[in-house]
């Protein structure tokens, strides 16, 4: 591949509903530009970006494939993304480094639930934007519809540039209404295109659609507004120009009609792609932080300044190690330069530069600002690392990866494994930064969480086949609190153990209250005139401590609690710190259980998204979890719910969530208080406690 600057890159993210045609998009769009010399199929397991064993075996991207072509003397590098919320932050990711998005819809299904949540996204990043109607060549395909759909949902700026002059069966040409010329697409494998003029009975429909492309160009500048009331019409300059400026600025959001199966169409969106999305020299810069300074600056993309590079993904592969994929912000990088992580104040030497094509890799010299490749064997550099010139010491802003949604426990089936499945769970965490895991020690339980079923899934399958550990993934103990409700004034307990020579004696007396919630622990030494050594006081704090780290009534860690010592007697030989310890210990759980115990649940503030036809069965589901509802509001087609729910009650919710939406429904969840469990729910956490104590002795 020829060597391109900075103006003749394009960084696409293509995104959308699963199903929606990226994969297969990519695949023929490599082959139309010359890089691959077959065609690969989903359901043969042999496409470019969809590589991975589990890619494959679920015939759906998991991860974001990285590719790139030459097309008309400019550089398209591809970032095709999953389309399923389990994998939300690859998408995230892809955006992050991407110059434009490009949104896949159905041509007979339309405007669907992730279609909708990766349009938010764009927006979120600011991005400029495209779409491609596919699987126009669907027997139920109706382009206009679905076009009045992304005007009405996506963007008011939809605009067509190129429309199927047949669809169904029978779609193998579209009319390109910048150029105003038909194109007639031969069968897929011979890449032949026809150019001739719009037949008859399409050309008053293309000449509509290209007076709204002028008019919304026009609509840009003033001056091309008043160029278009005097003339009626915008030059070819100026019409390009405006293109360019309104795709920049997202007042333009250019319509493709495409078949990816078929390839009809690719060549127009390529050729539009080419000569109008923008380059990372038009993007502005990327925000940074200056190391050590409270103050943001941009990084524009210049290859002639100082290096600088930020890390978006990495892939762990068995026999490679750690590739981390990257894209230059600034200046231009070389094999062999020492750069310096930003984050961690650690130099690298990036050995190897390469290009990929998925899991194919091409050695490259140097990539210029805005280009993106891969380096292997980083030491210490991880996703969201920035690694810069020693003379310009910046940090990228980072991406930032959604918060958790499901939780599920890991339990070793062989023991020994532990230190084998923690290494392998930060591998994938690596990989990637929104699939979590952590050590609860409150439950005494591994914690792996993340966006889906499947996403948890796949990575207990990923420790199995990458790492050789099994391990069973199970319902994650729920963190209850146990507190009290009541004073006690005064319980008492006194530890005396002789059994011939030196005994043990230790005797105090507490007096028990309730704190406000989330107060935790006070302990309070009111002993007066030497009734228990002040020595003692301390072991008698952590006897306290230690019972309480355990629980009382169904071994949960108690908090707000307030012991008072004001008693107690102690003997001159047998009395020791382990005698007041012990005493202390019993006389806080006969004391607690006294003060009428208690569980407190932890409860999570939920928002859910949902389509308006399944709020009932939403909000009566809610209810049946012992949910409340805060209140709702309207985004568009959809209704935001607003709900508090024990986490006891969310356990694989985003499953159950999509099945009663019809997969239209999606939900964020954080924790908010703990508050009193409901005496029924109660009782049966206390039996499962005893059963299990019982059945472990």
């Amino acid at each position: 591949m020829n060597e391109h600057g900075t103006e003749a890159i394009r960084n696409i993210a293509f995104v959308g509903h699963g199903g929606s045609g990226k994969t297969t998009l990519s695949e023929i769009i490599l082959f139309i530009a010359g890089e691959t010399t077959r065609i690969g199929k989903i359901e043969e397991g042999n496409t470019i970006s969809d590589y991975t064993p589990n890619e494959i075996d679920k015939q759906i991207s998991i991860s974001t494939g990285l590719m790139h072509l030459e097309w008309n003397n400019t550089k398209i590098n591809i970032l095709d993304t999953p389309g399923y919320s389990d994998f939300v932050g690859e998408v995230k990711a892809a955006l992050k480094v991407a110059d434009l998005a490009v949104l896949l819809v159905k041509s007979a299904e339309g405007v669907e639930v992730w279609t909708e949540s990766a349009a938010e996204f764009i927006k979120d990043y600011n991005l400029p934007s495209s779409v491609i109607i596919n699987k126009i060549d669907n027997e139920h395909s109706t382009f206009s519809e679905t076009f009045s759909q992304i005007k009405d949902r996506i963007s008011s700026s939809a605009t067509v540039v190129t429309f199927p002059a047949a669809e169904g069966n029978s779609f193998n040409m579209v009319i390109d209404v910048l150029k105003m010329k038909a194109y007639t697409y031969d069968q897929i494998g011979s890449k032949k295109v026809s150019v001739i003029d719009i037949p008859d009975n399409l050309k008053e429909k293309a000449e509509k659609y290209r007076i709204e492309l002028i008019e919304k160009v026009a609509e840009t500048s003033e001056e091309l507004m008043n160029k278009y009331f005097e003339e009626g019409s915008l030059s070819d300059n100026d019409l390009k120009t405006g293109l360019i400026e309104a795709i920049e600025s997202g007042s333009f959001v250019p319509i493709f009609a495409v078949s990816a199966t078929e390839g009809v169409g690719i060549n127009n969106f390529l050729d539009f792609a080419s000569a109008y999305f923008p380059s990372p020299a038009q993007s502005g810069g990327v925000e940074a932080s200056l190391v050590g300074k409270d103050e943001k600056v941009l990084v524009k993309a210049d290859k002639n300044g100082e290096p600088v590079l930020f890390i978006f993904k990495t892939i762990s592969e068995q026999h490679v190690g750690e590739l981390s994929l990257f894209k230059v912000y600034s200046g231009t990088i070389r094999a062999g330069m020492d750069l310096l992580n930003e984050n961690n104040n650690k130099t690298e030497r990036l050995n190897q530069l390469y290009i990929l094509n998925g899991h194919h890799r091409k050695d490259v010299s140097q990539l210029v600002a805005g280009d993106i490749g891969a380096v292997v064997k980083l030491k210490d550099t991880h996703t969201n690392n920035t690694l810069a010139s020693k003379n310009y010491s910046v940090v990228i802003t980072p991406i930032i990866f959604p918060e958790a949604i499901i939780r599920g426990a890991i339990i070793p089936k062989a023991k020994g494994d532990e230190d084998k499945i923690a290494s392998g769970l930060h591998a994938l965490h690596e990989e990637d930064p929104s699939f979590n895991v952590q050590y609860d020690p409150d439950i005494s339980q591994t914690i792996i969480s993340g966006q889906g079923e499947l996403q948890l899934f796949l990575a207990v399958k990923r420790l199995k086949n990458r790492y050789n550990v099994d391990v069973d993934l199970v319902e994650p103990k729920v963190p209850f609190r146990e507190t009290i409700k009541s004073k006690v004034s005064d319980t008492e307990y006194k530890h005396k153990k002789q059994s011939g020579g030196r005994g043990q004696y230790g005797h105090v007396h507490f007096k028990m209250e309730p704190l406000s919630r989330g107060k935790g622990f006070e302990f309070v030494n009111s002993i007066t005139g030497g009734a228990v050594p002040g020595k003692f006081i301390p072991a008698v704090e952590k006897g306290i401590v230690e019972v309480m780290n355990k629980g009382v009534i169904a071994g949960n860690k108690v908090v707000d609690v307030k012991v008072t010592l004001f008693d107690g007697t102690f003997h001159n030989v047998d009395s020791d710190e382990i005698s007041f310890k012990l005493a202390a210990s019993q006389c806080f759980k006969k004391g607690f259980v006294e003060a009428k115990p208690c569980l407190l649940e932890p409860i999570y503030k939920v928002e859910l998204k949902v389509p308006e036809e399944y709020m009932g069965d939403v909000m009566g589901d809610i209810s049946s979890r012992r949910g409340k509802i805060l209140g709702m509001d309207s985004d568009g087609h959809f209704q935001i719910i607003k709900a508090l729910v024990p986490l006891a009650e969310l356990y694989k919710y985003s499953s159950h969530l999509r099945s009663i939406t019809q997969g239209r429904g999606v939900h964020q969840r954080k924790f908010d208080h703990y508050e009193e469990m409901p005496n029924d729910v109660e009782q049966k956490v206390i039996e499962e406690y005893k059963k299990s104590r019982e059945e472990g002795k």
